[in-house]
């Protein structure tokens, strides 16, 4: 590189206010290299490498790898970690760390919060064990959060598509923390560890009373997973501000839902609690009696899940498009890409299957609740095949087994 103008992109990330996580992508591709930024600390920061191997290898200091020091004034505040087919020239790379140290000044935190002791507030918040104010601040102080003068919270879930290495989740929980953190140096993540979630589930806190800031820090956490964890489908939910710290546990409950809605509209979704419409009416249904909406799904959606489950079939797919074409079958086949015969071969099957029928306004009208209540327990659609045998025929014959 030999034209100081290349730093265009790199100034520009800067004066936009993107983040550290965006700044340091611009530098990587400025310099064709892998960098990862840590504080002083050793914490991560930021990270734009071209796999999880080359991650690891930056971050253990292997190979190929030079560190130089991040310093504003006489203070270290940090290390830029480069490995490249070429090394920058002595002015470039300090040219780089001088612009770098300034982002990671900006976001340091005076005192750093223990991951563990980040964990067991935020799930104690998630599990409602902090219901007392008073209780909830003391813990709140113990780890220099802020929160008295409002908190957001944030539901991110990442699944890999194939197999991947034994540490992760914790990966995960790293990269939507620093996503969060480039807009709000003081947010702290949490993998949630609920039992039956397959996906790595991380909670965020993200305090501060300002919508604006919490939308962004929303935002962060998405475009940094999407850009860290290649082959990973996300999904992710926020909360409203919770002005009073009381209401931390109600928010963690609206980022729940949002994430589980987000969830069932496919990869890369994210929601604010605002967004979800009806399904806001089920939260304290999930908060308070998720027993209740259980049973209400097991009496409406589950055996269409279940018969999909065990046949490949795709019945809660199509009553999902079909009460979304607002009960047309022609509609309904047309988002599919499915003759209308299977259409109707589906329906008929849902019918005896859930005891509902979708041809009157109440059977409708169960179904639509039962599908919601199947979202926001965060159950998702069982995967079919493209197609079925038959449904070139306009008809899908019957399979013996479960409801046949």
């Amino acid at each position: 590189m030999s034209d100081f103008s290349d730093l265009d992109a790199v100034t520009a990330a800067i004066e936009s206010g993107a983040g550290l996580p965006e700044v340091v992508r611009a530098a990587a591709k400025t310099l064709e290299a892998s960098l990862a930024v840590s504080d002083a600390w050793g914490a991560t920061l930021a990270v734009a490498a071209r796999s999880p191997a080359e991650e690891r290898t930056l971050l253990s200091g292997g190979e190929g790898v030079s560190s130089v020091p991040l310093r504003v004034a006489d203070t270290v505040v940090g290390a830029l970690h480069i490995r490249s087919r070429r090394q920058p020239g002595a002015s470039m790379r300090r040219l780089l760390a001088t612009m770098i140290a300034s982002e990671v000044e900006r976001i340091r935190a005076p005192e750093r919060v223990s991951e563990s002791a980040a964990a067991d507030f935020l799930r104690a918040v998630l599990g409602r064990e902090l219901s007392d104010r008073e209780a909830l601040l003391a813990r709140a102080k113990e780890l220099s959060l802020e929160v008295e003068g409002g908190a957001s919270m944030i539901v991110a879930r990442a699944h890999p598509q194939a197999l991947t290495d034994d540490g992760w989740r914790g990966r995960v929980r790293a990269v939507a923390e620093r996503g969060a953190r480039a807009s709000m140096n003081r947010s702290i993540a949490a993998l949630s560890e609920r039992e039956g979630v397959l996906a790595a589930e991380v909670l965020v806190l993200v305090p501060g009373g300002d919508e604006a800031v919490a939308a962004k820090a929303a935002d962060g956490v998405l475009r940094e997973m999407q850009a860290s964890l290649p082959g990973y489908t996300f999904a992710l939910g926020r909360s409203r501000i919770a002005e009073d710290p009381a209401h931390l546990p109600r928010a963690a409950s609206e980022a729940l839902l949002a994430a589980n809605v987000a969830q069932g509209g496919g990869d890369g979704v994210a929601l604010a609690f605002e967004q979800t419409g009806a399904y806001r009416l089920l939260l304290s249904a999930m908060s308070e009696n998720p027993a209740e909406l259980q049973r209400f799904y097991a009496e409406t959606v589950e055996p269409l899940v279940a018969y999909d489950e065990q046949y490949e079939t795709e019945l809660v797919r199509t009553l999902d498009a079909f009460l979304e074409a607002d009960g047309n079958v022609a509609g309904t086949a047309q988002r599919l890409f499915t003759h209308r015969h299977t259409i109707y071969y589906r329906l008929e099957r849902i019918r005896e299957l859930s005891g509902h029928d979708v041809g009157s306004s109440d059977g409708r009208e169960k179904l639509s609740l039962g599908l919601k209540a199947m979202r926001v327990l965060g159950i998702p659609f069982a995967g079919g095949p493209a197609s079925e045998v038959g449904a070139e025929g306009g008809r899908v014959p019957r399979r013996s087994g479960r409801g046949a």
